[in-house]
């Protein structure tokens, strides 16, 4: 929901003065010409300019699936949590191990503080070695290590989360990116007609032809689409600094192109993503195996009413003249069950927790899943009427509003009213294609599918 709201907080900078600019371009150099050829250099939704006049973005563009694959190599959240979670798989084996062997050496002198004085003459005098060992009571060590393990289970899923939300991310970013670049190159190429419009108004006036209205609205729209031009660069640099950052790249480093984006049809059912989701989700797998380890914990908390043991042997020996001594010690450990039952207590809580986060988590990702879905089959219908019915309705009664003002037979503001239809729905044509393919990269973050 992040990465939507993302989205359409950007696209809301678009201002009307890029609708504006280009329609008075339109129309002005229409007018100046006379002839209908300039509508048909107008380009359909998604394919590509072929206006002689057209400023393509420089450089070669880079597909969304190299810097998916980039991202997950080299982004340095990704490395960090693989690491955290390569860190919880040896917990296991140190939780699950022995205690320390406590050894020592013991030493007894008898009439001096001096180090073997008096070893020879008193039957007290001795030195001595000995072993000390705890041993847990049975079934601990390997309840403490399965509780270690579902940790690490747990970490992993967080591990997964963590490179799907990368790669989300990077997906919302592109596909603003190419929006960018894309209406970059309509702006470009609008500001570069914008320039005949002027001089050609000029020229009308000059001759007494025009007014001074006409070319003062040409110089104002010019200085409006520069600046439009300028928040788009600015746009452009911003996106293009949030791309490296996940990539990992230096901030120096070359320019990123976007790919034109095109239609991607969603080839599941609402049912089948929510029951991949359940299955694969990262997020709803973590809260899995939380609960896993506190039912484990659970169990941990009942067998530390247990006792624990402690096995010690040590060896004396006195002058030569004495018999050495070997003594063995076993000894219980008792718990304290107050503290116990309060450990137990906890433990039960934190399943409870733990279950309770479960199915809040499953029914936030089921939500997401669903509301994701909606977006995305509404958006593609969108997109087919676009595609199919507004966009060459809006380009046909162009053409016939053209021919008619040519004619004599339209007033100017219909013509201009019938243009701006043509640009208002190219935009948001372009802009409902970034919020399907947007809604697309969700669904394959939450549900874990690939959407070809």
């Amino acid at each position: 929901m992040q990465s939507i709201d993302l989205a359409r907080s950007l696209f809301g900078r678009m201002r009307i003065s890029l609708i504006g600019a280009a329609l008075l371009v339109g129309t002005m150099l229409l007018a100046v010409n006379g002839t209908a050829q300039q509508a048909r250099n107008w380009q359909q939704p998604g394919s590509t300019p072929k206006s002689p006049g057209m400023v393509e973005h420089a450089g070669t563009p880079t597909s969304l699936r190299e810097l998916v694959q980039e991202a997950e190599q080299k982004n340095p959240q990704i490395a960090a949590s693989f690491h955290a979670w390569q860190a919880s798989r040896n917990v296991p084996k140190q939780v699950s191990a022995l205690p320390e062997t406590q050894l020592s050496v013991q030493q007894f002198s008898v009439g001096s503080p001096r180090p073997f004085a008096g070893y020879s003459n008193s039957d007290f005098a001795y030195i001595g070695f000995g072993g000390s060992q705890d041993i847990p009571y049975p079934g601990k060590r390997q309840l403490r290590a399965r509780v270690a393990e579902h940790e690490a289970d747990s970490m992993e899923a967080q591990t997964d989360s963590i490179r799907r939300t990368v790669v989300g991310n990077l997906k919302m970013v592109y596909f603003h990116l190419a929006y960018i670049q894309q209406t970059l190159s309509v702006l470009q190429k609008s500001d570069e007609l914008l320039n005949q419009v002027q001089e050609a108004s000029e020229a009308r006036y000059r001759v007494g032809q025009g007014n001074q209205q006409d070319v003062l609205k040409a110089q104002l729209q010019h200085t409006k689409i520069l600046q439009e031009i300028a928040h788009h660069h600015q746009e452009e640099g911003l996106l293009e600094a949030q791309i490296k950052q996940l990539l990992g790249r230096p901030q120096e480093s070359a320019d990123i192109v976007a790919e034109t984006l095109t239609v991607r049809s969603l080839p599941y059912h609402a049912a089948e993503l929510l029951q991949r989701a359940r299955e694969q989700n990262p997020d709803v797998r973590s809260k899995a195996a939380s609960i896993q380890q506190q039912e484990t914990q659970v169990e941990l908390a009942h067998k530390n009413f247990r006792p624990d043991f402690n096995v010690q042997y040590n060896y004396q020996h006195t002058a030569s003249q004495f018999p050495d001594y070997y003594m063995a010690t076993f000894g219980i450990r008792l718990p304290n069950r107050g503290r116990q039952r309060a450990e137990l207590a906890q433990a039960r809580e934190d399943q409870e927790r733990a279950r309770r986060e479960m199915h809040a988590e499953s029914q936030r990702v089921l939500s997401e899943v669903q509301q994701q879905y909606i977006r995305a089959k509404t958006s593609e219908e969108r997109l087919k009427i676009y595609s199919d019915g507004l966009v060459p309705q809006s380009e046909a009664t162009f053409r016939s509003a053209l021919s008619a003002y040519q004619s004599n037979r339209q007033d100017f503001e219909s013509l201009l009213s019938s243009f701006l239809d043509v640009l208002n729905l190219d935009m948001e044509y372009r802009s409902e294609l970034v919020e399907h393919e947007s809604a697309l990269a969700e669904l394959e973050r939450l549900a874990g599918v690939n959407v070809p």
